[in-house]
């Protein structure tokens, strides 16, 4: 494959210009879509308060743009390979603009819960694209290396910066006035993209339109059910989850009658393939869902302040930010199974560092687990980032990011669902903060078992095959 690319200026650059030019501009949003991912973390309170958001509203604004991820993470990667990645990429930063402008103008919770979907559609068009931009312009080898250490840096760096924004917006800010912010970044992004960005030629194959819808539908219903369902099972969850996997099921049905389906079987067969996505799943069930608790137990539990509970997490991304740059020096190909479930077993020693805690413990203990986890975390992004392209066809390369995401937000999903459902009721103790800690040491057990467990499937099933 050539790695001579057009930019939309018509000049035709080497492999190295146009990476070079592609790198920085997918970076930078990249990390825009994971700060406008934890931008309600902080904005919730003053927007429930403003809007008038009950309980139930104020679930659906912290999950909303989760659904919109899953639910179209794989159905723009097929679409920017058989349309286009540069276009579908445009087109997903002008949705993360246009929701964050409809967010920071809504008057009521339907509107930002919406507007908020649409932001989870734009980020997952610029997560699949972008990383398979990166793959287009930087040939497999040290240059692919470093695009996707960076990009795996630049996941962390758009966590921090929004761990950091929570903690500067307890200082009296509107929360309006961030989502005009977002819209803003967008726009300034528009047009270095339009510029830098390579035309790739789109795939000859056809889009198939029926099991894409079946495959939206199925994935955002069951992360919907995961939403409702933090407060309990009742009568609409079953029914989400009922219509998502008959969904899911209609759309198996229909993949294997159609010439080119969504996911080629093949795929599935494929060692490298299936260790990344199970990695991404894992990481997602595992550390996501632990990491994303920890401000509340910082506050709640061990009595410190917002900005304890923000740095936190702060201290996990800059982690995985500085482990994410430092794998392009490794020159050991990690490829395959074993990489991704040593890893694993390291962010799972990094989350067993944080069990054991009660009231009165140092809240540096949470520090060293998430310095720990959050260097597994980096290797992490930037090995899954790599092996999901270079695990299938060139020219199917977003679909590849784009299950890879998907995988990591749906883990994400169940994660958070699961962890808050633990330490909201599998805790006890004479006092609320007590029981809250208690419950967080179950969560941790979970959450580490899970993560071990997960990586003994993939060093088996991503084994390569003799």
């Amino acid at each position: 494959m050539s790695l001579n690319v057009k930019p939309s200026s018509g000049h035709v650059l080497t492999g190295r210009e146009a990476g070079a030019r592609a790198l920085p501009v997918v970076a930078l949003g990249t990390a825009l879509v994971l700060v406008t991912y934890v931008t309600p973390m902080a904005t919730l309170p003053a927007a429930a308060a403003d809007l008038g958001a009950g309980p139930a509203a104020q679930a659906w604004v912290l999950s909303s743009m989760s659904v919109g991820l899953a639910g179209a993470l794989l159905a723009t990667g097929v679409l920017g390979d058989a349309l286009g990645r540069r276009r579908v990429y445009l087109a997903g930063l002008v949705a993360v603009g246009a929701g964050a402008l409809v967010c920071g103008l809504a008057q009521e919770p339907l509107l930002l819960i919406g507007a908020r979907v649409v932001q989870g559609v734009g980020g997952a068009a610029v997560l699949a694209c972008g990383l398979a931009l990166l793959a287009h312009t930087h040939a497999p080898g040290p240059a692919r290396a470093h695009a996707t250490s960076v990009w795996g840096a630049s996941v962390g760096l758009g966590i921090a910066t929004g761990a950091l924004l929570a903690a500067a917006l307890d200082l009296g800010s509107g929360w309006r006035e961030t989502y005009v912010v977002t819209a803003a970044l967008a726009a300034l992004l528009l047009l270095p993209s339009v510029r830098a960005l390579p035309v790739s030629t789109p795939a000859a194959r056809r889009v198939d339109l029926p099991g894409l819808a079946l495959l939206v539908l199925g994935m955002s219903c069951l992360v919907a059910a995961l939403t409702e369902g933090r407060d309990g099972v009742d009568g609409p969850v079953v029914g989400l989850v009922v219509v998502g996997v008959l969904a899911l099921a209609a759309m198996v049905v229909v993949e294997r009658r159609v010439r080119e389906p969504l996911v080629e079987p093949a795929l599935l067969a494929h060692p490298r393939f299936r260790a990344a996505t199970g990695g991404s799943l894992v990481l997602g069930l595992g550390m996501i869902g632990i990491s994303s608790y920890v401000p509340t137990l910082a506050q709640a539990g061990l009595g410190e302040s917002l900005w304890v509970g923000s740095l936190l997490v702060v201290a996990w991304a800059a982690a995985s930010v500085v482990a994410s740059l430092l794998v392009r020096l490794v020159r050991h190909p990690l490829e395959g199974g074993r990489p991704v479930a040593v890893v694993l077993l390291v962010v799972a020693g990094g989350q067993m560092i944080g069990f054991g805690l009660d009231e009165g413990s140092a809240v540096t203990r949470v520090a060293l687990a998430m310095v720990v986890s959050g260097l597994g975390t980096g290797v992490l992004n930037a090995l899954l980032g790599r092996e999901a392209v270079a695990s299938v066809p060139p020219a199917r390369a977003a679909m590849g990011s784009g299950a890879n995401n998907t995988a990591r937000y749906l883990g994400a999903a169940c994660g958070i669902t699961l962890t808050v459902t633990l330490a909201a009721h599998a805790g006890s103790g004479d006092t609320a903060p007590a029981a809250l800690v208690a419950g967080w040491n179950v969560a941790v057990v979970v959450s580490a078992s899970l993560t071990v467990l997960g990586a003994a499937a993939i060093a088996v099933l991503g084994r390569p095959r003799t």
